[in-house]
């Protein structure tokens, strides 16, 4: 069956119903009982399809009402909504790689300027397949804010991941934005 260019479910001789793809790299199989156990009755293909579509979409509304329930984030007595960056800048360089004290000149000149409230940032071992297909492992550091969701912050970020790029000749800086709520 095929939905908005999707293709939802196919049924193999097995009794296994796929979503394949998606556009996430992902399939989700799901073994369909074909009759009582030990009776060896075989499905009628109308119930397959009825119970793929149903099972089809009873998975777009638990999706749609995840993302629903993401947007209508309650954060409850005194929390406040606020939005989680994580963010991945590798330290490899056409010409080298970018030193500690290279970060530290970035996080003080360009970082820190625009969040001043706090930061952290921690290191890590990064492995990314570059736009060429060639795998890269190389250390990474990675820093995680927390900050309001408004046009300011995000410009701000937008200008940080940029400003990481053009200074250390990157081909990519990977940012994870989460809803989040707050108490302090």
């Amino acid at each position: 069956m095929i939905i908005g260019g999707i293709e939802a479910c196919v049924h193999s001789d097995r009794g296994v119903l796929q979503t394949p793809g998606m556009g996430f790299g992902f399939q989700l199989g799901v073994t369909m009982q074909s009759g009582r156990a030990g009776k060896g009755l075989k499905s009628k293909p109308g119930v397959q399809r009825r119970t793929c579509k149903g099972f089809f979409i009873a998975l777009l509304c638990v999706i749609l009402l995840g993302c629903g329930t993401m947007n209508g984030l309650s954060c409850g007595s005194g929390g406040q909504r606020a939005v989680q960056e994580m963010v991945y800048f590798g330290t490899d360089t056409p010409l080298g790689s970018v030193t500690p004290e290279d970060w530290t000149r970035f996080l003080t000149d360009t970082v820190t300027p625009r969040f001043p409230e706090g930061l952290s940032v921690w290191q890590a071992s990064g492995q990314w397949r570059a736009a060429s297909g060639v795998m890269v492992n190389e250390p990474t550091y990675i820093l995680s804010l927390i900050h309001p969701d408004n046009t300011t912050t995000n410009k701000a970020m937008q200008d940080i991941l940029s400003s990481y790029k053009t200074r250390f000749h990157q081909e990519a800086v990977l940012r994870v934005s989460s809803a989040v709520c707050t108490l302090l």
